[in-house]
């Protein structure tokens, strides 16, 4: 019979196997790896895992959901601590935006190279995938109630978004130029994009 765990010890083991899943799904694909393979990451036996887990899909909802909510946090702490200004709190959310995929780029790519079929079986991922995406427009949604923008400002949250999340995979891929990293394509892409929907000026400190 196996042993009773403590609450602790339970979440630690979580842990690990969120953490092994995460560089296996990021590097071989989600249908390529086994449970038995993930139980050998960790040195346990092939049934450990479904202790914790009923299946590989749980697991990578579970990894997903670990990653969105992290990266929700990333872009709250950048958002709280840019201050009152609504153009340095952009700023500030769409580098929280690109360092957190340099940083975490195996859970970047699970987010949003990934998306899992019957999504709503899982709460705590929808509830985080909303929790990341709604940080991705607040402070839009802000400058449209200031009447700084006059746009959709969840179509302008697209539109950055995906200036931001194209250079992010081209660097993953090594596809970027020598002096054309990811920091100065995302960073001239921010003001481009700037400029066009709030007229800011070209050589103007409001960089997003």
């Amino acid at each position: 019979m196996p042993r009773t765990l403590s609450k602790e010890a339970v979440g630690e083991f979580r842990e690990r196997l969120i953490d092994a899943a995460e560089r296996l799904f990021a590097t071989e694909g989600p249908a390529a790896v086994t449970m038995r393979q993930l139980a050998g990451e960790l040195g346990v036996s092939p049934m450990t895992p479904y202790r914790y887990f009923t299946d590989k899909d749980a697991i990578l909802a579970a990894v997903r959901a670990r990653a969105f909510n992290r990266h929700a946090l990333a872009l709250e702490t950048a958002f709280d601590e840019a201050g009152p200004n609504l153009f340095a709190r952009a700023a500030a959310v769409g580098r929280a935006y690109v360092a957190f995929a340099i940083a975490h780029p195996e859970a970047y790519k699970l987010m949003f190279d990934i998306r899992q079929s019957g999504e709503e079986a899982y709460p705590e991922l929808v509830a985080a995938g909303e929790r990341s995406r709604r940080m991705m427009t607040r402070h839009l949604e802000e400058m449209a109630a200031a009447g700084v923008l006059k746009q959709d400002p969840r179509l302008v949250g697209h539109m950055f978004w995906a200036a931001l999340h194209g250079p992010i995979m081209l660097s993953f891929s090594g596809m970027l130029e020598g002096a054309y990293d990811i920091g100065l394509l995302s960073d001239s892409l921010m003001e481009a994009l700037g400029r066009g929907v709030f007229g800011l000026p070209p050589a103007g400190t409001q960089t997003f």
